[in-house]
């Protein structure tokens, strides 16, 4: 890519693909983040009104996406280890594209669920980016390429959701699902056509090497107890970010007036919590770099479990956006550090597989949490979904204290 004939990328390979991929994946996560704060009132436009019946369709719909995902991710990530990583990049944003568009046309509630289950096979722009930036950077400085991705998902998070509550407050709800639908095929164009990927197929390879198998992942994660735990890990801290996600529109439905733009102010809060997560992941994932990513993990994951039990006692709009704020921003960390790990742990030309498993397993997490937060607000309110949130970050600092060792590896 070049302007006035000078490149406006850097030569290194690594860095190129990094600059574009991070560009590619603002984008999609933006598109993905347009419509996923508004799913709530989406719902009640299609005739769902009781406020128990919007809770129990909100649950499902991520729960239904997040089942499917589950089950497609390891045979996807397997195939990126086969046939390339890039392609699977590239699939995961133009299926996307299209599955999404078509939910702006839906005129029933099981209907949405049905194509969210779809979405769920055919997505996972963020998995499959990571396995890309992961194999391409140098083992001493993945932590600060993860960091960069995760400050451009975090970014596209951020835009999306402010995006979205003005499409919705002014064009309606289903404009934000065509919205998505363009953004995610922008997004596959510009991978397939500015990143380049040095990959050599197992075929090519020396025919004594063992080639990789779709249950690969599954294998090496099962045989080794660091990448178990890391995943353990992983499962907590996601559990408490999707549990809290779909109550928070309600939660902030509750504290505004009846006639106020409340898809706006929904919006500005996720993407404010979001922005926070882009800084603190481009930072802390070079920090991690150079102090561990051990520590970082227990500085960040006590952060969020303290903040998470404050925001249970918001009481105001400004309040609310604060401490969510504060919570992004440990949870960029968090994440950054988690994926920087894995990196460390598994085997390079087992990426694939590895965040594959990675994917399935928080996918399953992320079917699950919705309806615990469901459980929690239905039984005891909206607060203890904040609470509960608090009570898993805290078991998860507490594994990473106990289980995950100090040496180089990690610190």
């Amino acid at each position: 890519m070049k302007l006035g004939g000078k490149d406006l990328l850097p030569n290194t390979l690594w860095q190129r693909n990094l600059i574009v991929i991070s560009l590619a994946e603002l984008i999609a996560i933006s598109g993905f983040t347009v419509f996923m704060p508004f799913m709530p009132y989406y719902i009640q436009t299609l005739g769902v009104t009781r406020l128990e019946e919007v809770e129990f369709w909100s649950g499902l719909l991520l729960s239904a996406q997040a089942i499917t995902m589950a089950t497609a991710a390891p045979v996807w990530g397997s195939l990126a280890d086969r046939h390339g990583r890039k392609i699977m990049v590239v699939r995961a944003m133009l299926g996307g594209s299209v599955v999404i568009a078509m939910m702006g046309f839906a005129s029933r509630v099981e209907y949405l669920v049905l194509l969210r289950a779809v979405q769920g096979v055919l997505t996972g722009t963020v998995p499959a980016a990571t396995t890309l930036v992961a194999s391409s950077a140098p083992r001493e400085r993945r932590g600060y390429a993860l960091g960069v991705l995760q400050m451009a998902i975090y970014l596209g998070a951020s835009a999306g959701p402010m995006l979205g509550g003005f499409i919705a407050d002014n064009f309606g709800y289903r404009a934000t699902f065509w919205t998505t639908g363009a953004l995610l095929f922008s997004s596959g164009v510009l991978v397939a056509a500015l990143v380049r990927e040095e990959f050599v197929s197992p075929e090519e390879t020396d025919d004594q090497k063992e080639k990789p198998r779709l249950w690969d992942g599954v294998l090496l994660v099962l045989h080794t107890r660091a990448l178990m735990v890391v995943l353990g890990i992983r499962v907590l801290m996601r559990t408490g970010m999707r549990t809290v996600g779909p109550m928070l529109p309600l939660f902030v439905q509750e504290m505004v007036a009846a006639d106020a733009k409340i898809a706006t102010i929904t919006g500005t809060i996720s993407g404010v919590a979001a922005a926070a997560s882009a800084v603190s992941a481009l930072v802390l994932g070079r920090i991690s770099d150079r102090i561990g990513y051990r520590r970082i993990l227990l500085v960040c994951g006590t952060g969020a479990c303290v903040l998470s039990v404050l925001t249970a006692g918001a009481r105001n709009i400004i309040q609310l956006m604060i401490l969510r704020a504060l919570g992004g921003a440990a949870m960029g960390g968090i994440l950054a550090s988690i994926s920087a790990l894995m990196a460390t742990l598994a085997p390079k030309d087992r990426f694939g597989a590895v965040y594959g498993m990675d994917t399935s397993i928080v996918s399953a997490a992320n079917a699950v949490a919705p309806m615990i937060g469901a459980g929690l607000a239905a039984g005891w309110g909206l607060t203890s979904v904040f609470l509960g949130a608090g009570a898993m970050y805290g078991m998860a600092t507490i594994a990473v204290a106990s289980a995950i060792p100090a040496h180089k590896q990690t610190e």
